[in-house]
């Protein structure tokens, strides 16, 4: 069975906070900060919005993207979100039906 992983950002609000995470669960990682399982930055903020996600085969290769988006500048990554998800939908919402 291949696993796979996940690099998402979440957002409070459109062209709000936003935060970049890593996971190999990606409905259950989102649902995590939805329902504010954990303290910390998400709870804090009220981030908990998924507006964009790519999927890895190699848990190395999204650690190392993740590292990567989170070094972009804010306008890089609002332009990213644009550009794959213009009307910044949760997309956890059709994920989790």
């Amino acid at each position: 069975m291949e696993k796979y992983y996940y690099i998402y950002i979440l957002a409070s609000d459109d062209c709000g906070t936003l935060y970049i995470g890593v996971t190999s669960n990606l409905i259950k990682r989102v649902w995590q900060h939805k329902y504010k399982v954990f303290k910390g930055f998400t709870e804090k903020y009220n981030v908990d919005k998924l507006v964009y996600y790519e999927v890895f085969n190699d848990i190395n290769e999204a650690i190392q993207r993740e590292k990567h988006l989170k070094n972009w500048n804010r306008g890089w990554k609002i332009r990213l979100i644009n550009k794959e998800n213009p009307s910044w939908i949760d997309l956890y919402e059709e994920m989790s039906k």
